[in-house]
């Protein structure tokens, strides 16, 4: 589903991913080339190596991988709970992009089972410059 360019500054997807691959959701490397690889199949532009970290906190059954990548369009972040089963992800471009493509791969990349998916357009009142000229985006 692509988002109109028209309608806001840009999508917001969100994934809660359930019954996920505890394997996976474990996997450090998984995360980041996960990470590293989703802003070119969704044409973004990576102007940072994603940041991944192992995260254990107070809550042991919080435990899991926490990981980043700053795209020129905005970011993704992922947050994994390996003993839950369950993966946080979030992608917020100011441009559009196809989210049907980004939750497929992301889907099948922790083996999600169940999942709900969001999409928000963000910035319906933001107001952006071009060529001189104000545009408001409707």
């Amino acid at each position: 589903m692509e988002t109109g360019r028209n309608e806001s500054f840009g999508p917001h997807l969100m994934l809660d991913l359930r019954r996920c691959n505890k394997d996976k959701l474990s996997d450090y490397n998984l995360v980041f080339n996960t990470l590293n690889e989703l802003p070119e199949k969704i044409n973004m532009t990576k102007i940072t190596q994603p940041y991944v970290f192992p995260y254990s906190g107070l809550v042991p059954e919080d435990k899991g991988i926490t990981g980043t990548v700053i795209i020129a369009e905005s970011h993704i972040s992922i947050h994994t709970f390996q003993e839950r089963d369950y993966c946080f992800v979030d992608v917020f471009s100011c441009k559009d992009f196809d989210v049907d493509i980004a939750a497929n791969y992301l889907v099948d990349a922790f083996d999600s089972q169940d999942y709900d998916k969001h999409v928000v357009s963000r910035g319906r009142h933001f107001t952006r410059q071009y060529n001189q000229e104000k545009v408001r985006v409707s």
